[in-house]
């Protein structure tokens, strides 16, 4: 929160969160003046809450206001839908407020006290997609109170927001971990100061930094830690970038995986949460492929154990899947916002691309919330409503940044590239979706009768991921990659579609037959 000594503050919401902001605003004057609350509902409209007076109807109020350059609005209606988000948005916009902030989401504050430190600027992604379902997270978290949990990829989009609301889990430790040293200093420093300032309990926050693919590192420090409950988010993710780079793909994402899974078995962690996507469903990229494998030897683990295995008794290892998240980094948003900063033109791959999308606050309190009733050796599945189109979301980015579609900014198609296809699937299908007691949480069967073994195939892919001093020319041979990957993963075989004319043809052919000229091997 940007302090602003002389500003005035409007609380959109004058419910329990507006009125702890507006306290809070009071005992630390730094942050400005609350004048007014602005409200919709009649029976607080004409009263005063703490001295302040509730305006309204919120549409008729804010026309009127007479606003200076440091006025800001403060949304705190945190059970808000998205319709009621963009009609105040649009509302406040168009009384001349420039500085708009917002509380996060429901998740975050319900049962609990909302937080100057919590609001940040208004986002696009707080008004496209539907309404997030209200979690209550102190319920959802109780299984973790007193436990040491560790999350992999802690810096990342989704393993920082876990971060965030498993301060309100009544955990002992967080083990903050990633190979990444800037993103995890900086989710250490941010969770640190929302302790500071009264957000969550105190949990002993532990930085690590360190490489899922150094197996004997992986066994090291999970003996160090003896944590109890893993959330394994860690994953290189990037389409494109992966078809470019296989190998380090499947090390990583695979085999990295595999890495944390022995450790975890060694070591008994109780409870082990594998976060997937729907890129794993009959994967034709090799994310995709890599994702689909990390699900099966997550659930191969489990169904040793549910069939009596020793070393496995009494765990509980289970697969969260879900589709893409809206803001996450390296994803389309971030991407558009600075596409459309420059001026456009905004880049689409295919006019009837389709994706699921979810927002990555209520995406990790279902995983959290999964985390917890969800049963051993299960694959369960975050229930994301309809698909939308990318242009549709373009084209509500464009108009939120108050300019015209093809007009303004032009929008562009430059085609499917490596290992995109139109549309995306949720389950397979051999697989079945059942509903369960949870909103938005489904547990899928599987009907696969594959006879894939896992291991074997590690085994098989180990020399080119390892160097073997036996199988030298195996190193980094991802032509021999994929040829292994294509018999193993059917929708491997039988997938990729040739790229379409655009960014994969301007890039990706030139590059491989650059190093074919110079008589480089293709390896990666």
């Amino acid at each position: 929160m940007t302090a602003h000594k002389s500003g005035r503050l409007y609380i959109i919401g004058a419910g329990f969160a507006g009125q702890t902001l507006a306290h809070e605003i009071k005992t630390k004057a730094v942050f400005g003046e609350a004048v007014a609350f602005l409200d919709d509902d009649p029976e607080k409209i004409g009263r005063r809450i703490d001295g302040i007076p509730v305006l309204g109807p919120i549409r008729d109020v804010a026309r009127l206001l007479r606003m200076n350059p440091a006025d800001e609005a403060i949304i705190a209606i945190p059970n808000a839908s998205r319709e009621y988000l963009k009609e105040i948005y649009s509302i406040l916009k168009k009384a001349g407020f420039v500085k708009i902030r917002i509380l996060p989401g429901i998740s975050q504050i319900i049962e609990g006290n909302a937080h100057l430190i919590q609001t940040r600027s208004i986002d696009p992604q707080d008004l496209l997609g539907r309404t997030p379902i209200a979690v209550n997270l102190k319920e959802s978290l109780a299984y973790l109170r007193g436990k040491r949990v560790l999350i992999t990829g802690a810096g990342g989009s989704i393993g920082s927001e876990l971060c965030r609301q498993l301060l309100s889990a009544g955990a002992s430790r967080l083990y903050l971990f990633g190979h990444g040293e800037n993103s995890i200093y900086q989710i250490d420093k941010e969770l640190r100061l929302l302790q500071e300032e009264g957000v969550g309990e105190k949990a002993v926050l532990v930085p690590i930094i360190g490489d899922l693919k150094d197996r004997k590192y992986m066994d090291y420090i999970l003996g160090r830690l003896q944590a109890d409950v893993i959330f394994h988010t860690a994953a290189y993710k990037h389409v494109p970038m992966m078809e470019e780079n296989p190998v380090a793909s499947i090390e990583n994402n695979l085999f990295g995986t595999a890495n944390l899974l022995d450790a975890a078995v060694k070591y008994r962690v109780e409870r082990f949460v594998h976060i997937t996507t729907d890129k794993a469903v009959e994967p034709v990229s090799i994310y995709g492929v890599s994702k689909y494998l990390c699900e099966r030897v997550v659930l191969e683990l489990s169904q040793k154990q549910n069939a009596g295995s020793s070393g496995t008794k009494g765990l509980n290892f289970m697969v969260v899947r879900f589709g893409n998240v809206l803001g996450s980094r390296g994803s389309i948003m971030p991407l558009f916002q600075k596409q459309i900063e420059k001026g456009g033109p905004i880049t689409v791959t295919h006019p009837d691309m389709r994706r699921w999308f979810m927002t990555i606050p209520e995406a990790c309190s279902l995983v959290l919330k999964a985390g917890g009733v969800g049963e051993n050796g299960k694959l369960y599945l975050l229930d994301m409503g309809e698909p939308v189109r990318i242009r549709d979301m373009a084209e509500q980015l464009i108009r939120f940044y108050g300019f015209e579609p093809d007009k303004d900014i032009k929008i562009e198609y430059i085609g499917l590239r490596p290992g995109e296809r139109l549309d995306e699937k949720l389950w397979s299908d051999d697989e079945k979706p059942e509903p369960t007691e949870f909103e938005r949480i489904l547990r899928v069967e599987s009907c696969n009768s594959s006879e894939l073994d896992i291991r074997s195939l590690m085994r098989q892919l180990n020399p080119i991921i390892n160097f073997d001093p036996e199988k030298p020319d195996l190193y980094r041979d991802r032509d021999k990659l994929r040829e292994i990957l294509k018999e193993a993963v059917p929708s491997y075989r039988a997938g990729n579609p040739p790229p379409v004319k655009g960014y994969a043809h301007a890039v990706f052919p030139g590059q491989v037959s650059a190093k074919k000229r110079a008589g480089i091997p293709n390896r990666g």
